[in-house]
């Protein structure tokens, strides 16, 4: 197969998987904009959830207290994170609400403001714009379903991008006007450049994040691969049902029994004991994992002895979990501190750009095609 021939081939590829799966592509990266900041955008949308008073220090007992009395009748496990921000809320779920007990992923999510520990606000995952626009660009709105059709979007879109970076391959000696924007061009060379050349210094980061969102949303496609090249620490899952005794210890001294094995490190989420399960889960971040805002070190202490039954300790991961450990920070760019979030966030706009400027290419190459 000669060259031009192999070129019309990708050229049609490339228009019929940007007119198909396009809008995806340029949803997926506005929302993950959004996403990459959603932290700090949701106290400025919800200013009423921020804390009252910077940088208060709140005991999890006391936390965990409040929860109690405020949902008596919820007696499986809380999950408790903990403010990162000065003017953050602590902000806890309750996982398998029986409101939304019909649903994946729809926890009920209550904010406490530490220094008052008043709650702030109440309600079930997806009521509010933020989470809403997580369902979005993480399940399409669709549940299991939506996971799986976007699973098999996303590997469409990485065939978008090679074919993409293809075409554009320049011929030996001229890469130089292959990258750069020409400056006072007719206003369709301009359509052309801001539709090749974003897309081209962002292909890299683009590529990444495709391939980390592909692996984060269907993690069951590629686990068993992973798995036959470096075997993955399995998910302690262990751990005695309460019996009639009264748990003796406390969020306090479970928080003090993990932090004894990782000194130093910081208490990230807390998780309570459950009514079929008296452990607690205390997962903490260590210096120099990537992961800010879900890290992996993971404690699981009983709630009658205090003993530590398991641990999940990133220094000791395997070349597979090193690679599950990534793709989070990864994807938001948070591996990179504040750098690797910014570029996230722009890197997701130009997805938007792409798909613009692609629609109107074809749509004046059509008119052009019937004026003929």
């Amino acid at each position: 197969m000669n060259k031009r021939r192999l070129r019309s081939i990708f050229h049609s590829l490339h228009k019929a998987l940007g007119l198909s799966i396009g809008l995806l592509f340029a949803l997926l990266g506005v929302t993950g904009s959004l996403l990459t900041f959603y932290p700090e955008l949701q106290l400025v949308f919800y200013p009423e959830i921020a804390a009252s008073k910077p940088n208060v220090t709140v005991q999890p007992g006391q936390i965990v207290e409040v929860l109690r009395a405020a949902e008596p009748q919820r007696y499986g496990s809380w999950r408790i994170e903990l403010p990162r921000q000065s003017n953050a809320p602590v902000m806890a779920r309750y996982y398998k609400p029986i409101e939304t007990a019909h649903l994946d992923f729809a926890p009920l999510i209550i904010t406490i403001d530490p220094a008052t520990l008043s709650i702030s606000s109440k309600r079930f995952w997806g009521d509010d714009f933020f989470t809403w626009v997580y369902d979005l660009h993480y399940s399409l709105l669709l549940d299991k379903t939506g996971k799986t059709l976007l699973g098999a979007g996303s590997v469409l879109i990485i065939f978008l991008l090679l074919s993409g970076i293809y075409l554009w391959w320049p011929n030996p000696g001229h890469w130089q006007g292959a990258l750069i924007i020409k400056s006072g061009a007719v206003w369709k060379r301009r359509v052309y450049d801001l539709h090749v050349k974003p897309g081209i210094y962002t292909f890299l980061l683009t590529v990444t994040l495709s391939v980390t969102g592909l692996l984060l949303v269907v993690p069951g496609w590629f686990t068993p691969g992973i798995e036959l090249i470096s075997p993955l620490t399995p998910y302690f899952r262990g751990g005695q049902p309460p019996d009639q005794r009264e748990i003796s210890v406390s969020a306090n001294d479970a928080v003090d029994i993990a932090l004894g094995r990782f000194p130093g490190a910081e208490v990230r989420w807390i998780e309570t004991p459950s009514n079929d399960k008296a452990v607690w889960r205390i997962q903490l971040r260590q210096n120099g994992e990537p992961g800010q805002r879900f890290p992996r070190t993971n404690v699981w202490v009983d709630g009658y002895s205090g003993r530590i039954l398991a641990i999940r300790d990133p220094g000791q991961n395997t070349a597979g979990d090193t690679l599950m450990d990534w793709l989070h920070p990864l994807h938001n760019g948070e591996a990179f501190g504040m750098t690797g979030r910014i570029l996230v966030f722009a890197c997701g706009l130009t997805l938007l750009l792409a798909f613009v400027t692609g629609v109107t290419r074809w749509r004046h190459k059509r008119l052009r095609h019937r004026s003929v």
